[in-house]
């Protein structure tokens, strides 16, 4: 049998509040040396929070984290040296050059001369090497997120934390930060805590991934075992007003029915075979919204919360909309 993986961070039963507000309530989860773990979840949800815990920043309330084996509080200073963070909102400064920029970083991590190689060695390998004496103003997007992954690789860290990294990005350049995060990830063998609340990210970054809502973690496991918790279709359906569920739960093929106001949630073992007799039961004028989902993250978080994740979207197109049924049952 093999060893285990030596763990990367250790949170066990973790709270924070903020006077009378949870921010985090009793967390606990285990990540491993070299993975990529991702906390899922709504803006508010507590990734932010658990972050700041996580490198120092935020002395926990209740419960214990250690990171490399340092615990948070006790070790902080230890810690600090030890992890690199990539925030949401850009931290560079525009009046300085790349390399000025890492010329701070490395001050604030107290490193010594051989800084500038190391930085120089990062830049080009971010292909930034051409523009290290560029004023940052001059950057773009995508130029600015590879400064600020350098700044977090120079002093050598052996876990980053990047706080929704692809926040307000073009889908070009979010794409393009995926790569880079998964060829630095490979290349530099380090440990990456990435918080998201864009199902894609999590599916295409993600060793395994923790889904949080309302400061407590609801889920988690590698992406497939989450997806392979539902083996059923979900029905979305908002109303015009509050229906009986009742007789929906009464219609072949369908397994559950959530109630939360003018919101019912549906799981059903194929949505295609369910449609046509569940349209059939609820007044055509009182549809206001209805929407299918496969089994993938987006509809774990549906099936746990009862709500989306995401976006909500505007009324259905219910012309087009009975086109696909027909279309599916084809």
């Amino acid at each position: 049998m093999s060893a285990p993986a030596e763990v990367a961070i250790d949170v066990r039963h973790l709270t924070e509040r903020y006077g009378s507000f949870t921010a985090l309530s009793d967390i606990s989860l285990t990540i491993r040396q070299g993975e990529v773990f991702g906390l899922l979840g709504p803006n508010g949800a507590g990734k932010t929070t658990l972050i700041k815990v996580l490198t120092a920043f935020l002395p926990p309330t209740e419960g214990t984290a250690t990171v490399g084996g340092l615990d948070v509080v006790r070790d902080e200073r230890r810690v600090k040296g030890r992890v690199g963070w990539v925030a949401a909102e850009v931290i560079l400064d525009d009046e300085m050059s790349a390399m000025e920029n890492l010329w701070v970083q490395a001050k604030l991590q107290a490193l010594g001369p051989d800084w500038r190689e190391r930085g120089t060695a990062l830049l080009e390998y971010l292909g930034l090497g051409p523009n290290a004496d560029w004023r940052v103003s001059k950057f773009s997007t995508g130029m600015r997120k590879k400064l600020e992954i350098a700044l977090a690789l120079l002093h050598q860290p052996s876990v980053i934390f990047m706080d929704e990294p692809t926040i307000g990005l073009d889908a070009a350049t979010r794409r393009m930060l995926w790569e880079l995060i998964q060829r630095v990830h490979r290349e530099y063998g380090v440990t990456v805590l990435l918080t998201t609340h864009y199902i894609e990210e999590a599916d295409v970054l993600c060793d395994r991934v923790a889904i949080i809502d309302r400061g407590r973690i609801i889920a988690s496991g590698t992406p497939d075992e989450l997806k392979g918790r539902l083996e059923a279709d979900l029905i979305e359906i908002e109303t015009t007003d509050r229906i009986d569920p009742d007789p929906l739960r009464a219609l072949p093929g369908v397994q559950d029915v959530r109630a939360d106001g003018r919101r019912l949630t549906l799981k059903v073992a194929r949505a295609d075979e369910v449609l046509p007799s569940l349209l059939g039961a609820i007044p055509p004028q009182m549809l206001r919204r209805i929407n299918v989902e496969r089994p993938n993250l987006e509809a774990v978080f549906l099936e746990l919360t009862g709500r989306r994740l995401g976006t909500e979207e505007g009324p259905v197109d219910m012309r087009r909309f009975y086109g696909q049924i027909l279309r599916a049952r084809r």
